[in-house]
């Protein structure tokens, strides 16, 4: 069987939770208007590392406002795979690099995303994507088209590193 984008995203089908075994979680509800990319991420388990990132980092704000972002979202599975977790996130180096490097401009459904070979981010980079690979074998997606007012989550089982 022939694998291309189009029958890799009937795979994951947009908008699904479903994540491969092993990788955790994530549970996330439909947001209610207003919640933003912030807010989704902190109401939906799954993320929590994610979240002390951001905040450690300062970019709440950049990811709280009007501006439709795309945030490939490393689960907490993910991050404890390269040993971070919300206690030490603060000794990441370039934290603030790492996760902009997370972040692409504009809402992109994942139809979007997996139809494109590569997504700029916002720290300057590009993302290769192949299907639902990231970077090669760094992060794959998991789920996809998680709504937020500012923007789409779709939560990855890596994390990408610069």
């Amino acid at each position: 069987m022939e694998v291309n984008r189009r029958s890799v995203l009937r795979r994951i089908g947009a908008g699904t939770t479903l994540l491969a075994g092993g990788v955790g979680a994530v549970t996330a509800t439909p947001p209610s208007d207003g919640d933003t990319i912030v807010d989704v991420a902190v109401a939906a388990d799954g993320f929590d590392v994610l979240v002390a990132a951001v905040q450690e980092a300062g970019l709440v704000e950049a990811l709280d406002g009007n501006r439709q972002l795309t945030v490939f979202a490393p689960t907490d599975a993910a991050f404890n795979g390269i040993g971070v977790t919300e206690a030490n996130v603060g000794n990441v180096d370039s934290l603030a690099e790492v996760l902009t490097y997370h972040v692409v401009p504009g809402r992109r459904s994942a139809q979007s995303v997996v139809n494109a070979s590569s997504v700029p981010t916002l720290n300057g980079a590009r993302i290769d994507v192949d299907g639902t690979a990231l970077n090669g074998d760094q992060a794959s997606i998991v789920t996809t088209d998680i709504g937020a007012s500012n923007g789409i989550i779709h939560a990855i089982d890596g994390v990408l590193l610069p």
